[in-house]
């Protein structure tokens, strides 16, 4: 019999600051306790219009609260942090890009991931653009010639579209989201209970 733990599944969207602060931790604090992370890239726009809601950064005064929150956060944990002029954002290439490297590569799809993250959250980089996308993954040594013809196709575009219809099935309606021995939790200010959680297989 294995003593193997399973795997963290990690949640989240481009477009969500509080999904990069969450990056930023997710691998250490699974590691800590003998878990690895299953990072799963999702689009927010189909799981906004399944709860028929508007992103945070839209609602009158909670959007307000938000954006001070998100500095206040990043300051709070050390984190490098800009606000990007245009919140939220369109992530379907950057999901995209994500799911087709992770066939192929699972460590530099991780690496991906956070300079995708940095680009947008740190330098206020336009990461819905193809080209860009593409470009961040060149400079992180991914085949952009392939990766551009992989992300033209329709194969790629339906396991994006697959990957948000599981989410959503398995209860997932923000990022980030982390699930663990069925065990749920949203935000990255559930990070403690995640933990505890991690620690001692309760709360």
């Amino acid at each position: 019999m294995s003593d193997q733990k399973s795997p963290v599944d990690f949640y989240f969207d481009f477009s969500s600051p509080y999904g990069y602060f969450a990056s930023l931790h997710i691998e250490k604090l699974a590691a800590q306790y003998g878990r690895t992370v299953n990072w799963r890239a999702i689009l927010l726009g189909p799981v906004f219009k399944t709860m028929n809601i508007a992103p945070i950064a839209n609602v009158p005064l909670k959007g307000d609260y938000a954006r001070h929150d998100m500095e206040r956060s990043a300051r709070f944990h050390n984190i490098l942090f800009r606000h990007p002029d245009v919140m939220p954002i369109a992530t379907q290439h950057a999901a995209r890009a994500v799911l087709w490297v992770q066939q192929n590569d699972a460590a530099r799809a991780v690496n991906l991931i956070h300079a995708i993250y940095s680009a947008y959250f740190t330098e206020n980089i336009d990461i819905s653009k193809l080209e860009t996308v593409i470009r961040i993954a060149g400079d992180n040594g991914i085949d952009a010639g392939k990766l551009s013809t992989a992300l033209n196709d329709d194969t790629v575009k339906e396991a994006l579209k697959t990957e948000v219809a599981a989410s959503i099935e398995r209860g997932v309606f923000g990022s980030p989201f982390v699930i663990v021995d069925g065990e749920s939790f949203w935000g990255f200010d559930r990070f403690d209970q995640l933990e505890a959680f991690l620690k001692s297989g309760k709360i």
